[in-house]
């Protein structure tokens, strides 16, 4: 790195991390200030401080917030060096991650400071209790040295409060003159001890007493459910207070025990458990009797790795300064706002009603700061802090691991990692959150092998494929499992299920494994979502939903040497969701100062223009009689069914209006009251959508009635899933992960193989002389959101997601695609050839439109003009038909790839098309 970029990288992070560190910003950086001779200074505007400035804020800080701790006049027996690349560094080694001096007894350190402006601070990370309790003091050309003499034995942990996140932390251990300190801390759990009843989710004070000759450093708190049972994680890192507060897992038990472990500044340990065992009695109500160990799924656990750093930490270098290619495009997607959705809650609160515990199952995704920080417990969402709505954030994906060990593929660390967990930690697939996170808290995961950052980064496959994305978009009940077909059952309650994958349970949300079954992990020509991406092919979810852009992945303000990327992944992650963006700007009151009206307006958008490429329409009209007969194909364009994801209350349908000669509606279907929110369904309506339900048997044990529901942790059953497939769709491979396509109102198969379009038919009254076609999303109906405010007999989750629907629209509809035709009395329609798709692969699939019988032959032919195939279809009655040729000559020979020449006969009509093979 260029020592001239120094001072702009200094500056990227100095005052959000050091309010970030402090808990507010010092006085004399307020919200907009003057800083030196520096314009207004927003904020999140970092990378226009300059280093002087960053000096003045550090000198600012430090003259209200004086140094603790005193220099010493003893020289130093050793030294760190406080560089300007954000290390302090004492044995010269610059591949050493965090650098360690060793000293005796009353002996000292001196920091001495080389470039930039830091600190040095006492304490393990901006949340220790301890943090600056022995010394806090700034480096910086002006005040370049710091001494510090150690009275006490231990280890002592230390950081930079500006720049603990690019990992600039150091540790001292001081061993005593007369030899290193053996004596372990006396440590005695007493409460819970044995014998008692705790119930679950109600909060329990666990009590202890520690001590050592030298002090005890940390406490480690565990609970188990059995004898057997492998120690469940309370807290780590804790205070020595004596006192904790548990709110009791819902894993109920009458052999639980609680273990305390403390540990020394020498590193020594010791450990005591409950005397006796207690009582953990389960969480009561609920339709079912479940409990947290239903839906317990493996991957890291709560409190099992290190904290979460913010994502406005991160924004501040990849945000805010080009928002149609910036990384921080993130910031109002619904990913980010996973953590703030009110339907998010609305739906929690109705599932715990339905099924305890099942809310740890959501909360792992959608606020998975706070479920790996413990805060799942109660899994009604309760505990989550302000802190926790982050989302899913940059740091959760960037120290995602691939969960599936891949040796020579993935980094040789993961093998480590992964060999860490518990054998029932690991996972199986890529489905349910079963996500594994980098220990290594300043650890950055991503697609390149180089770049240019101040922290550390590794090469990532598993941040190029899809199934990273599958992690949290493949979502299964696990309390049932599949008994034969389509069929499904409650397996044994208060226990994980047998088998965690895909296959095997009950599907609630299918987008990855609708992707994996398609043509589109093999490469779909789309060049309309491919962003910048070569030749338009694409493959994974990533290709879509951060489709590629050339762009700079930091401010260039800040980091003057950063390369300009033509595969930049934009991160705007966009999907369908229009309506919630928008009205989120309505929770502001609820959430001050963490919805940008800005950002959300072009989340909105973006999601816009990704349904209006979703899906294309065709109108063929025919004259049946003295009337017409209006057919309308529409063609999914997307990877995964259309539409896919979370499916209540989520739909998509066909509007369709004819007009008279004086323009008077003569006919309507599917239409839609944007006052009241209801959508009219008519005998000819069609509506896309997937409805879960309950089957009889069960309903009756439920004391529900049966068929669809909207009670999603219940349903055992798919009533009905018309759903569009995508390209590539095989009926055999959809059935495998639960996916077939179910509808009583159209004959079997709902969709054949390979067909990812549907065909719909309208009679059309003889006085019509026009008719308008609109296909049209809709992410959230007023059937689901008044089920969730009825049926809330818990919080007022439900009747706040209804008032912000009421408020804001009313899930306002989009409008996908449209067409429209006009005809006479008695129209003919004419003729049309079209290729489904070219350049193709494997088959090629013509679509042949006829206004009348004629006899149908297609023939192929090479560049050159030889005849390679041809086959008579005979007679085709009016309407739409598809000619197929697999790509083989008259011998059975195979044609390969290039350029050939389609003909098809229709009667006395020719219609030749230029067709290019791929493979």
């Amino acid at each position: 790195m260029r020592r001239a970029a120094l001072p702009r990288i200094l500056a990227c992070l100095g005052m959000a991390v050091g309010a970030l560190a402090l808990g507010s910003a010092p006085a004399s950086v307020p919200e907009h200030a003057v800083i030196g001779d520096s314009p207004a200074i927003p904020r999140h505007a970092l990378h226009s401080m300059s280093a002087e400035d960053m000096a003045k804020w550090v000198k600012d800080f430090y003259a209200t917030h004086p140094m603790r701790g005193a220099r010493s006049l003893d020289a130093a027996v050793d030294t760190f060096w406080s560089t300007g690349d954000f290390r302090f560094d004492a044995d010269g080694d610059g591949n050493t991650p965090v650098d360690t001096v060793r000293i005796l007894q009353g002996q000292t350190v001196m920091w001495k400071n080389l470039a930039g402006t830091h600190t040095t601070t006492n304490g393990e990370n901006t949340g220790d209790p301890n943090m600056g309790l022995l010394w806090d003091h700034p480096l910086s050309p002006a005040d370049s040295e710091f001494t510090f003499r150690f009275d006490s034995i231990g280890v002592f942990p230390f950081f930079c409060r500006p720049h603990i996140f690019f990992g600039m932390r150091g540790v001292v251990e001081v061993a005593p003159v007369g030899g290193p300190d053996l004596t372990p801390p006396v440590v005695q759990l007493l409460t819970p001890n044995g014998g008692e009843s705790l119930p679950a989710h109600q909060p329990t004070t666990v009590t202890w007493t520690a001590s050592d000759d030298v002090g005890v450093t940390a406490i480690d708190l565990f609970y188990r459910d059995g004898e057997g049972e492998h120690w469940v994680t309370l807290g780590r890192g804790l205070p020595n207070a004596g006192t904790f507060q548990w709110f009791v897992h819902n894993t109920p038990s009458t052999d639980a025990r609680v273990r305390v472990v403390a540990r020394d500044a020498a590193g020594n340990v010791a450990s005591d458990s409950s005397d006796a065992v207690f009582t953990i009695v389960r969480v009561p109500g609920g339709r079912v009797a479940t409990t947290l160990r239903d839906f317990i799924q493996p991957g890291t656990q709560p409190l099992d790795t290190g904290p979460m750093i913010p994502s406005s930490v991160c924004l501040s270098c990849h945000g805010g300064y080009q928002s149609d290619v910036e990384p921080g495009a993130w910031k109002g997607t619904m990913m980010s706002q996973a953590g703030r959705d009110p339907l998010f809650y609305a739906c929690l609160a109705v599932a715990e009603q339905d099924a305890p515990a099942s809310g740890d199952l959501c909360i792992r995704c959608h606020a998975a700061t706070g479920w790996l920080a413990g805060h799942s417990v109660p899994t009604d969402g309760s505990r989550l802090t302000p802190a926790d709505r982050d989302g899913v954030s940059c740091a959760l994906c960037h120290r995602m691991v691939d969960p599936i060990d891949r040796p020579g593929v993935n980094p040789p660390a993961d093998q480590a990692i992964l060999g860490a967990l518990l054998p029932s930690h690991r996972p199986t697939g890529y489905a349910n959150g079963q996500y594994v996170i980098d220990p290594n808290v300043d650890m950055r995961r991503g697609p390149y092998a180089s770049t240019v950052a101040p922290h550390v980064f590794m090469e990532s496959d598993f941040h190029r494929r899809s199934n990273l994305c599958g992690t949290c978009h493949d979502v299964s009940n696990p309390v049932f499992t599949r008994v034969a077909g389509a069929d499904y059952a409650p397996g044994p309650l208060d226990q994980r299920a047998d088998s965690l994958g895909a296959n095997w349970l009950m599907p609630i949300e299918r987008t990855f494994s609708e992707w994996r079954n398609s043509a589109y992990p093999d490469g779909v020509l789309a060049p309309e979502f491919a962003g910048s991406k070569p030749g338009g092919i694409v493959s994974t979810c990533q290709d879509c939903h951060e489709r590629d852009v050339v762009g700079q992945g930091c401010n260039p303000d800040s980091f003057p040497n950063v390369t300009t990327r033509s595969d930049l992944p934009f991160h705007d992650m966009t999907g369908g969701n229009v309506w919630m963006p928008m009205a989120l700007l309505g929770l502001a009151g609820l959430y001050p100062g963490e919805i940008d009206p800005a950002a959300q307006a072009r989340v909105a958008q973006r999601a816009t223009e990704m349904l209006q490429k979703a899906a294309a329409m065709e109108l063929i009209a025919a004259a049946v009689g003295d009337s017409h007969a209006v057919q309308v194909k529409l063609t999914n364009h997307t990877g995964h069914k259309l539409p896919t994801g979370y499916p209540e209350g989520r739909r998509m349908w066909l509007e369709v209006r004819a007009r008279d000669a004086a323009g008077n509606i003569v006919y309507h279907s599917g239409a839609y009251d944007g006052a009241s929110g209801i959508l009219t369904r008519d005998p000819d309506a069609v509506v896309y959508e997937k409805h879960l339900g309950l089957s009889p048997a069960w309903a009756a044990q439920l004391g529900l009635a049966p068929g669809p529901s909207f009670h999603f942790v219940l349903n055992d059953s798919v009533y009905k899933d018309n759903r569009i497939p995508p390209l590539g769709y095989t009926l055999a491979a959809f059935q495998s992960f639960g996916g077939a396509p179910v509808d009583d109102t159209r004959p079997a198969p709902r969709y054949p193989d390979g067909q990812n379009w549907d065909l719909s038919q309208y009679m059309i009254p003889k006085s019509a002389r026009s008719v308008f076609v609109g296909l049209w999303y809709q992410s959230t109906s007023k059937e689901y959101v008044e089920f969730l405010r009825d049926e809330n007999q818990t919080n007022d989750a439900g009747q706040r997601l209804y008032d912000l629907w009421a408020s804001h629209g009313r899930g306002t509809p989009v409008l996908m695609a449209s067409d429209s035709l006009s005809f006479g009395p008695a129209p003919g329609t004419p003729t049309a050839v079209r290729a489904l798709a070219n350049p193709f692969r494997g088959t090629l699939r013509i679509e042949l439109t006829l206004g009348k019988p004629a006899p149908v032959t297609l023939e192929i032919f090479d560049a050159r003009g030889r005849r390679l195939s041809d086959r008579d279809y005979g007679v085709l009655g009016p309407g739409v038909h598809v000619l197929e040729w697999e790509g083989e000559d008259r011998k059975g020979g195979r044609a390969g790839a290039g350029s050939f020449w389609a003909r098809v006969k229709a009667g006395s009509e020719r219609h030749r098309l230029r067709v290019v093979r791929i493979q």
